[in-house]
């Protein structure tokens, strides 16, 4: 038989865990009434040049059975369409074909898009319908990562909210005298080395795997 994991801190953490939204609600104040009041549920034209502008956007996902997923998505400013008020799509550009991302929003019809735009510290959260189109008319659109993607998330918006800019701020995301030394982490092959848990595998066959992978990247 196969022993039971050993618990961990947070199988201890959620014994005494907030266990409802009045509970949680009690630990904060109230959110301001332009917090509440900038929720939309369409794309005004300042949205829209957001997206515009964006060349990074994270897609959270769930599937049916309620495990979460965030995956970023990056291509040239621009490269996620605005095709009306009330629909954006995201080409798919080729990545690691697990599809964890479109395999959800075919399950749950769901997603949710936060729009990062590269030395600025607004984001936009985008929420609402999804599906997955292999529409051809749609995807001749869709060109902006070198060819037209093999599908694209479609989104049907009912949440637009432009975040303020405090996170990115505290983060120094942007500032380079914030930015860690190359050496403070492992580096990309490292990580991925231990994940494989190969032994017959080395950091330069990783190297080389990635190398590869990059040189290929709009394929």
């Amino acid at each position: 038989m196969t022993p039971a994991p050993a618990a961990s801190a947070f199988d201890e953490l959620r014994l005494d865990a907030v266990s409802d939204q009045e509970e949680l609600r009690r630990a904060y104040e109230l959110p301001s009434d332009a917090a509440v009041r900038k929720q939309m549920t369409e794309l005004t034209e300042q949205t829209r040049r957001l997206i515009g502008c964006s060349s990074l956007v994270l897609v959270a996902t769930v599937d049916a059975s309620g495990n979460c997923d965030v995956s970023p998505r990056g291509g040239p400013a621009g490269f996620v369409a605005v095709l009306d008020a009330r629909t954006v799509a995201i080409p798919d550009a080729t990545g690691n074909k697990r599809l964890d991302s479109l395999q959800n929003v075919v399950g749950t019809g769901r997603a949710g898009l936060l729009f990062v735009i590269p030395g600025r510290t607004t984001t936009l959260r985008v929420n609402g319908r999804a599906c997955v189109s292999t529409r051809p008319d749609l995807l001749s659109q869709l060109t902006a990562v070198g060819k037209p993607p093999a599908s694209a998330l479609v989104l049907g918006i009912e949440e637009v909210y432009p975040h303020c800019p405090k996170a990115l701020l505290r983060s120094g995301a942007w500032d380079p005298e914030q930015w860690l030394p190359a050496d403070a982490q492992p580096t990309s092959a490292e990580v991925t080395l231990a994940q494989l848990r190969m032994p017959e595998l080395t950091i330069a066959d990783i190297e080389q795997a990635e190398a590869d992978s990059l040189k290929y990247r709009y394929e």
